[in-house]
This record gives C-alpha cells, structure tokens and sequence, in this order.
C-alpha cells in the first residue's frame, strides 16, 4: 500500500489556500466594489478563477480561498460557480472572510497570518502538502509538476518564479539561486536585481506561489504568529526565514506552465494596471492570441449563466448589426452597431448607428445610438447615453473620465452621472 500510495499524483495528498484578499487599488474605479480577484476578465470569467482552475486540473480536490477587501462580489461568485465539490468524495471547498476567528479585533494582518488564522480549519482535512496561491494573476499551471520537484528536492519550501529581465524584476521578490536553483536569499524590490547563474540578463521573481508540507508551515506560522514586530507576511517574513535556515527551492514557470498547440509562449499576466487589464483582454481578439481560452484540455472554470445566444441585427447601409475581430458574449444584441477588436462581456444591449473599437465592456452595458467609443473599459451595469464620443480628443476624454498612462479611457456610471450635471 505504501508502493501505490508514492505513484499516485501528489496533487491528491494536497490543498490549495488561494489568497484573494487584495484590493488591486491600480485597476481604479474597477476594484471600487469589488476585490481584484472578482475583476472580470475574459468575457466570461473572473481573474481568480484561473488559480482554481490551475488548481482542480492539477488533480488538487481541496480547495480554499481567504477573502478580505469589498468580498461580497467575490464570494457571491465563488458560491455560484465553485459549490460542486463533494466531501463525499473528500473534495472540499472553503470561503474563508476575515472573520476575527483568532481575535475579536483582529483582521488578516498578512498573507502569512491569512493562514495561520485558519489553521484548525487546514489541519481537520490532514492534508499533506499545501499550494498557497496568488488569486489576481492570469495563467495556466500545473502544480503536480511543482509538487513533485518539492518532493524529490527534500524541499523546505519550493517558490515559484518566473524569469523576467534583470532590471524589470525591480517591482518583484527576486530568488538569489545558485546554479541547482537553491535559493541563496530572498530580496523584495531590489534596485540591482541578482541575475541567473549561466543567464544574466534575467532574474528570477517571485510569483507568489508556494509549496509546504502542511505540518512545516504549520510549525513556521506559530513561530512567525508569537515573533515580535513580524509583518505576517510570507514575501517579507517567512521565505526569508526558511531560506536563511532550510532549504528553499526556485520552481520556474516554463517547466510547469500549461500550453496548447497554439500557444508559443509561457503565459502570465498581471493585469493589475487599467493599461494591462486593457492590453490583456483585447489581446485575446488577436487570430491566435497568446492565452488560449479554446484550450479543452485545460478548462478554465467559471460561474456558467444561463444566458441566451448573442444576436446581431438590421443589415442595411450604416446600420449592420456586425462584429469583426471580437469576442462576444451570451446575452448580447448588437442593433444595426459595428464591433471591431472588442470584448465584450454578457448582457450587452448595443444600439444603431454605434462604433466601438478595441472596447472592454464589463456585464450589462447599455450603449445608446450614435455613440462612438475607441480604447475604452467600460465597467459593469454602466448606460452610455446616445452620441457619446470617446478616444478622439485626449483632452477631453481626461476632464471627463479616468485616463491611463497610455491613453485609455475607463468609463463608470458615477462618471456618465456627473456629465448631466
């Protein structure tokens, strides 16, 4: 029983903590109500709902996620689209708020103590391996494969990392690694980061992804939990810890990253920034885009509506109801409109006579006739009045709206209000 026990996948001895507390402040007025994890993302699905789905193809059939910042949004989600795991079949899958568990004053003080709060909770299932994940990035990963380098390295803790060059992983925790991938020291947002031993013009930074044995960690959060002045966060306090006294491994993304024929490249994004969340969701109009959403091999999992079909209408000069180069959601009718390089999510109703262009429209967007809009993130529920024009002059796109470094216009109700003042 031992010999079968060791061959099966790992990934079935292990939980998967998703931490989902952020509040993505650089994404504006689109992490208002909602936290970044449950920003919209795709078309249909929610940004945290690609670490879940990392997570349940990996063969990982516990799940839990810690939510902190403006949740309703996430967790309404996450009940919808998440509750067909079974104990039954020891499946589980826990919404953890910050419920002042361990202390009636006491929020998630940091993404270690977003854990350690929770700890009973953990070591009732007996898992024995733990995947912390970050809940707000874009990509496809297997963690059995990063499991098993945790195994057979005899691994304190393996970190994932994704190799970036040199001098762009300023804004990351970057892995010191000697030349068998051993971290040497953890540095958080260097300004000389260290380079790759054999490449050195890259860097190693850290992607926020950690692997343990369960009762390791547990040990390191109690100490962590009782050490005076510590900031509860695994980036600032425990990988450095472990990496000083034990053994910490570098994982990089490109031995585990998923890939479909027709994906070249190992994918991932943060699309914390107006500029990136745009960049990345218009990218997927492309005729072979870069993240492969088509992919049937890797499902990404969502809430799935019950929605009607999209539905393109009047065909006459002027008036066509068309779309070209975009993705188009259920539930949308586009009336005698023209998309070009759009994405747009469900529910839409989009009038006569209208134009977009490389638009992000966010669910139940009502666009009026005549309106004109280019570069624009348009969010949830907004009404576009007729004959609004906007991405043709900078400058008063900027009086009227939220414009990003490089020029894209994010449009919210409150904003479209204040204009009829």
């Amino acid at each position: 029983m031992a010999d079968l026990k060791r061959t099966q996948p790992l990934a079935r001895d292990a939980m998967a903590y998703v931490l989902a507390g952020g509040r993505g402040s650089r994404l504006k007025e689109l992490t208002d109500r909602r936290a970044k994890p449950a920003v919209y993302f795709g078309g249909k699905t929610r940004i945290i709902d690609f670490a879940l789905s990392n997570a349940l193809n990996s063969g990982i059939r516990r799940l839990g996620v810690a939510t902190q910042y403006k949740a309703h949004s996430l967790i309404r989600h996450l009940q919808r689209g998440w509750n067909f795991l079974r104990p039954e079949r020891n499946e589980s899958f826990d919404i953890l708020p910050a419920s002042q568990r361990v202390s009636e004053t006491q929020w998630y003080e940091g993404t270690a103590d977003a854990v350690y709060q929770n700890i009973d909770i953990i070591e009732a299932y007996g898992p024995e391996y733990m995947v912390i994940l970050a809940g707000d990035h874009i990509y496809k990963m297997d963690y059995e494969m990063m499991l098993r380098q945790h195994v057979d390295a005899g691994a304190d803790v393996t970190v994932g990392c994704l190799e970036v060059p040199r001098m762009e992983a300023t804004g990351f925790g970057v892995m010191h690694v000697d030349a068998k991938d051993n971290i040497i020291a953890f540095v958080e947002k260097p300004t000389d980061p260290p380079g790759i031993p054999g490449h050195p013009e890259f860097a190693l930074a850290s992607m926020g992804i950690y692997v343990f044995k369960t009762k390791f960690l547990m040990e390191q959060l109690r100490r962590d939990a009782a050490e005076p002045g510590s900031s509860r966060d695994f980036g600032k306090d425990i990988i450095p810890y472990i990496v000083t006294h034990g053994k910490a491994i570098a994982h990089r993304f490109t031995k585990s990253c998923v890939r479909s024929t027709a994906e070249n490249e190992a994918y991932w994004r943060d699309v914390g920034t107006v500029d990136a969340y745009w960049e990345a969701n218009i990218d997927l109009t492309d005729v072979t885009p870069e993240l492969d959403l088509y992919d049937r091999d890797w499902p990404i999992w969502t809430y799935a509506e019950l929605k009607p079909p999209a539905k393109f209408v009047h065909d006459e000069d002027g008036r066509r109801g068309s779309a070209v180069s975009s993705l188009v959601s259920g539930d949308c009718i586009v009336s005698g409109a023209s998309l070009k390089k759009s994405l747009i999510f469900t529910g839409a109703r989009i009038n006569s006579y209208s134009t977009l262009e490389e638009v992000v429209m966010l669910p139940d967007v009502h666009v009026g006739r005549n309106a004109k809009l280019k570069r624009v993130v348009i969010d949830h529920g907004v009404r576009i009045p007729e004959g609004l024009v906007v991405g043709e002059d900078p400058a008063i796109d900027a009086k009227r709206f939220r414009v990003s470094e490089k020029g894209i216009c994010l449009i919210t109700q409150d904003m479209i209000n204040k204009l009829s003042l």
